[in-house]
């Protein structure tokens, strides 16, 4: 089994940063495709950004510029930095991974972590 747990969400005032953090941990031989999208209320879950094992990325246009990620393969963790948070930025931010195990590939979700960005 693998487990993805994010922290670092939190409150902030608009124009503020956050680094999110994801770490897999369980049985895992490597980890491939690792990214972070979000559900604000009332809307679908959208896709922020993904970054491949060998550091290669692709990120939603509108926030490009703001939002960066990046990764450490060694502490098979991913991490979001999150720079001149808006109001529209709040949601709750989700981590997925694309596993490979002894039971081939997999894609495993974190719980999520809530971002709430207002003065």
């Amino acid at each position: 089994q693998v487990q993805l747990v994010e922290s670092g969400g939190g409150f902030v005032q608009p124009g503020g940063s956050l680094r999110l953090s994801c770490a897999a941990s369980g049985s895992i031989s490597s980890i491939n495709t690792m990214g972070w999208h979000r559900q604000a209320p009332g809307k679908e879950r959208e896709l922020i950004a993904a970054i491949t094992r060998g550091g290669s990325t692709n990120a939603a246009d509108s926030l490009k510029g703001r939002f960066t990620i990046s990764r450490d393969n060694a502490k098979n963790t991913v991490y979001l930095q999150m720079n001149s948070l808006k109001p529209e930025d709040t949601a709750v931010y989700y981590c997925n991974a694309e596993v490979s195990t002894a039971n081939g590939i997999m894609d495993y979700w974190g719980k999520g972590t809530l971002v709430t960005v207002s003065s």
